[in-house]
């Protein structure tokens, strides 16, 4: 698939739904936002060594844009591959990229910025040492800035 040949974090394959299309007959907006978030639910089971579990420490997201590139309809897969393109002390900046397997192509491209998140005080923390592990293990120091 063009544009798809690089390792990612996480890589996500899901089908288009028909329910997914909207008025103008292609995938409404809002759910190229779900795919990515599906992702990162998977890069936080990655992070947390496949569980989804958090106590008083959770990641959150801060701040998310996507640009569309190519509509998606139905029927067709997707491909999601996200990952981590800086590590800074108290968050993280993702890309999503999202692909068209009948069309081949990309069709979307999203830039995420996640912070840990302290559910007790209710305020940020410093992003957990065993969360950054889990991505320099798997870029190396390049990505921590």
């Amino acid at each position: 698939m063009k544009d798809n040949n690089s390792k990612a974090y996480v890589a996500l394959e899901l089908p288009v739904q028909w329910g997914d299309m909207d008025a103008a007959k292609h995938v409404n907006n809002t759910i190229y936002l779900r795919w990515i978030e599906s992702a990162r639910i998977e890069m936080f089971q990655k992070m947390k060594k496949g569980r989804f579990e958090f106590e008083e420490i959770v990641p959150i997201l801060a701040w998310q844009d996507c640009k569309y590139v190519f509509p998606v309809t139905f029927p067709d897969n997707i491909i999601i591959n996200l990952d981590i393109i800086e590590v800074l002390d108290d968050r993280v900046l993702c890309e999503g990229k999202i692909y068209s397997k009948k069309h081949e192509r990309i069709v979307a491209i999203s830039k995420s910025l996640l912070m840990a998140y302290n559910i007790k005080e209710l305020k940020k923390h410093p992003f957990p040492q065993a969360w950054r592990k889990s991505f320099t293990d798997f870029y190396g120091e390049s990505i921590v800035k």
